[in-house]
């Protein structure tokens, strides 16, 4: 039995990324939201019910660490999967998010880091 669609917030300051992200989850039938700055993932995050923050460490001038400690300050119950194009992430980020996905990826590991339990 396939998994419910999910809501997921993709947060990626490269607009091709976040394309590619929303074409084919959305093709999977979940719902997408964008947002390409610190400042918007936590104003959708304050506004939307999420259920899966795909979240680059590197957004711009910002970092990603900022809207992982939003989450957990708000106590938001989401699944917190990592992006990252480099492989410095320390054991203590890789314990607080749900899984990490290694910049490339392929579209199956994104589905099941969406769709996955």
């Amino acid at each position: 039995m396939a998994n419910p669609p999910r809501s997921v917030l993709v947060v990626d300051d490269e607009p091709s990324l976040r394309l590619l992200c929303r074409v084919n989850l959305e093709l999977e039938g979940h719902r997408v939201l964008e947002a390409a700055t610190v400042d918007e993932a936590r104003d959708l995050l304050g506004r939307e019910t999420v259920d899966v923050v795909l979240l680059d460490m590197h957004i711009g001038s910002g970092s990603g660490l900022d809207v992982l400690e939003e989450i957990e300050r708000k106590e938001l119950p989401v699944r917190v999967v990592v992006l990252s194009g480099t492989s410095e992430i320390t054991p203590a980020l890789r314990a607080r998010a749900h899984s990490v996905l290694g910049k490339p990826f392929a579209l199956e590991e994104l589905s099941a880091a969406v769709s996955g339990p």
